[in-house]
C-alpha cells in the first residue's frame, strides 16, 4: 500500500531557510519536507515577500533579484497554490488578528486548498480551519546571514 500524499505550503520563511540556510530546519521539518508523498506548495506572495527582501536588502544575493528568485524556483519541485478569488475572500474572513496580509493570503490560501501551511510564525498557529505544522527553528543554529550566495 503507498503512502499518502502530503501538501504542505511553505512559508516564505521555511523556503528561504531550505535553500539558503537549512541548518534553521529542525530535522522533523527536514524528514516532514523531504519525505516520500510530500507535495511542496509555494504562493507566488512568497516570491513576490522575496523579492521585496532583496530590494530593500534585508536578503542580499549575488544577482538581480529576479535572476535569483527564478534559480531559486528550479531548484526544488514546488506547486504554485494560485491566488483566487476564493482565497482573496478567505483571507478577510479568517478569525485572527493577523495583520501582515501576506500571511493572512497563505493561511487563507492553505485553508481553501486543504494544504497544510508550514511556518514558524506563531501568530499563524491556532486559526480555525487552517491546519498548521508549527517549526521552531533548530537549537543551535546561526543567525540569519544577510549576504547569500548560491
Amino acid at each position: 500500500m503507498g503512502r499518502a500524499e502530503v501538501n504542505l505550503l511553505l512559508d516564505t520563511h521555511i523556503w528561504l531557510w531550505s535553500l539558503l540556510e537549512p541548518r534553521r530546519l529542525p530535522p522533523s521539518a527536514v524528514t516532514a519536507l523531504t519525505a516520500v508523498g510530500a507535495r511542496l506548495w509555494l504562493s507566488p506572495l512568497s516570491v513576490w515577500e522575496a523579492h521585496l527582501l532583496i530590494e530593500r536588502q534585508r536578503l542580499r544575493v549575488d544577482r538581480p533579484a529576479a535572476e535569483w528568485l527564478r534559480d531559486a524556483l528550479t531548484r526544488v519541485p514546488l506547486d504554485e497554490a494560485p491566488v483566487t478569488t476564493a482565497v482573496t475572500l478567505a483571507s478577510r474572513a479568517l478569525a485572527t488578528a493577523h495583520r501582515d496580509p501576506v500571511d493572512r493570503f497563505l493561511a487563507a490560501t492553505a485553508q481553501v486548498f486543504d494544504l497544510t501551511l508550514v511556518t514558524a510564525d506563531r501568530a499563524l498557529r491556532g486559526i480555525p480551519g487552517v491546519r498548521v505544522m508549527s517549526v521552531r527553528p533548530a537549537k543551535g543554529s546561526a543567525a540569519p546571514s544577510r549576504t547569500v550566495r548560491s
